[in-house]
């Protein structure tokens, strides 16, 4: 071909699994690609992850600090300024967003800011029609095509609106209006109580909102492990945190009034009307699969995600897909490691796909809750006898020191072969150690192997200990 390059490989979306692969694709000298419409990060960096847990570092602090006599710290006077909690939240973002740029010049990725669409292939090479500035992608506009021999789509998802809602981004919004608000509302209904809806609601109460959360299944974090859902479910109604379960949002019932939106939902063939400053619609997300020229392949979707096997190859094997796009557990980390495994499969050193029971699962309430595996339920389920070891937070001291003693850890193991099946956590910073189970259950080690461990004292991880222990009810502090 008589294009002045062709890359090994062009990725499309710069989030956390497009990134990733991109630095890891250049590590195995493979010349790389990367187009973005947005910033680099992704929804993760710049709309996700990193955002909401600068706001939840803030609403944190905040209620320490609210709560200081109880620690002996007298702090009269205390205000939230939210304008300083989005300033600081922008700044983190700015900083992560530079670092993906800088990494990319380090390892010699091109980056191209702009939209890129499938356009055929030409010769056994596949080609992309590149739109710098997400100007109108016209074809009497195009600036540039794009040569590749592989292309990865890592395009991520959006959030998920019902239908007959219109998102207004000032009374109405998803997420991503929610981190551009102007001011904090006095009151919100949150539809939905997933990961979003729960970590949304735990943050704007601590900034002083009153929050009522309408989830349309049985419980809040409906995929957790039940105990853990009525766990947070009680903590959050103690610190009045208004749940509303078993709720369907009636369509087009939501109505601007001049200083509240109202709504109907369905509970228990009940029609119940509710009123609220603001309204947030986080009830998931959807795989971004639009606009980039998927008609020119023969690239297959299946559900509203693009189909990929066990090597995320999409039914053009040329063209992989991981992340949000994909389906699947939609988180950041996942994405990452699909793309690690996409462009080592492309470079031809390593087969291997990315194992959900592997995958540890965090959501930064407060309290915390951390996962990995199956549910004690998934468990009994799939034909397993399990014995399980539970150990309480109030009996470990440090939790006591924290002031911070709600929750527990569950530990779900096979009776015959000691194997831990699941863990499910909440409480205290579990988010930090839902890892040391993760890399138990990675390395196949039985329960009462890691008896043998010493636990430091004190810190949180002796609960991990007491409820190891208590698999075989010799728990020494409950």
């Amino acid at each position: 071909m008589e294009q002045e390059k062709i890359y090994d490989i062009i990725l499309i979306g710069a989030g956390p699994g497009g990134y990733v692969a991109a630095i890891r694709a250049s590590q195995l000298g493979l010349s790389v690609a990367v187009i973005e419409k947005d910033r680099v990060g992704g929804t993760c960096l710049n709309r996700g992850c990193i955002p909401s847990k600068s706001f939840l570092r803030s609403a944190e602090l905040y209620r320490n600090t609210l709560d200081g006599e109880t620690y002996g710290v007298i702090t009269d006077g205390v205000k939230l300024d939210f304008d300083r909690v989005k300033l600081r939240k922008d700044s983190i973002v700015d900083q992560l967003v530079k670092g993906i740029e800088f990494l990319f010049k380090k390892n010699q990725i091109d980056y191209y800011q702009g939209i890129g669409k499938l356009a055929g292939e030409d010769a056994g090479y596949k080609l992309i029609n590149f739109y710098p500035n997400n100007e109108n992608t016209e074809e009497q506009n195009l600036t540039e095509r794009l040569v590749a021999k592989r292309i990865v789509l890592a395009t991520g998802s959006r959030p998920r609106v019902l239908p007959g809602i219109k998102i207004d981004g000032k009374r109405i919004v998803t997420s991503d209006e929610a981190f551009t608000m102007a001011d904090l509302p006095e009151s919100i209904i949150i539809v939905g109580g997933g990961v979003i809806g729960t970590e949304w609601a735990s943050l704007l109460h601590d900034f002083g909102v009153s929050v009522t959360i309408v989830e349309y299944l049985d419980r809040i974090l409906p995929y957790e492990d039940e105990e853990i859902s009525k766990e947070l479910t009680r903590v959050m109604k103690k610190r009045k945190i208004k749940i509303m379960t078993g709720a369907g949002l009636v369509a087009d019932s939501i109505t601007l009034q001049p200083n509240q939106v109202t709504l109907s939902v369905q509970q228990k063939g009940k029609l119940v009307e509710l009123a609220a400053e603001r309204v947030m619609i986080a009830v998931g997300r959807e795989a971004v699969v639009d606009g980039l020229g998927l008609e020119q392949t023969i690239v297959e979707l299946e559900r509203g995600v693009i189909k990929v096997n066990d090597f995320y190859q999409t039914t053009d094997p040329q063209i992989y897909a991981i992340g949000d796009c994909i389906g699947g557990l939609q988180l950041a980390h996942v994405a990452s490691s699909e793309g690690l495994c996409a462009v080592e499969y492309i470079a031809g050193l390593s087969e291997h796909r990315v194992k959900n029971e592997l995958v540890p699962k965090c959501t930064f309430t407060f309290p915390e809750v951390a996962s990995i595996g199956l549910t004690e339920a998934e468990s009994i389920e799939k034909g397993h006898k399990v014995n399980i070891g539970k150990f309480n937070f109030r009996g470990i001291g440090k939790a006591l020191v924290y002031g911070e003693n709600d929750g527990f850890i569950k530990i779900v193991v096979d009776q015959e072969t000691e194997l831990i099946l699941g863990v499910h956590m909440i409480g205290p910073h579990v988010t930090d150690m839902i890892t040391e189970l993760g890399l138990a259950k990675l390395l196949g080690a039985k329960y009462s192997t890691l008896t043998e461990m010493i636990y430091p004292h004190p810190t949180l991880s002796e609960a991990i200990y007491e409820a190891l222990l208590n698999i075989d009810n010799r728990q020494i502090h409950g």
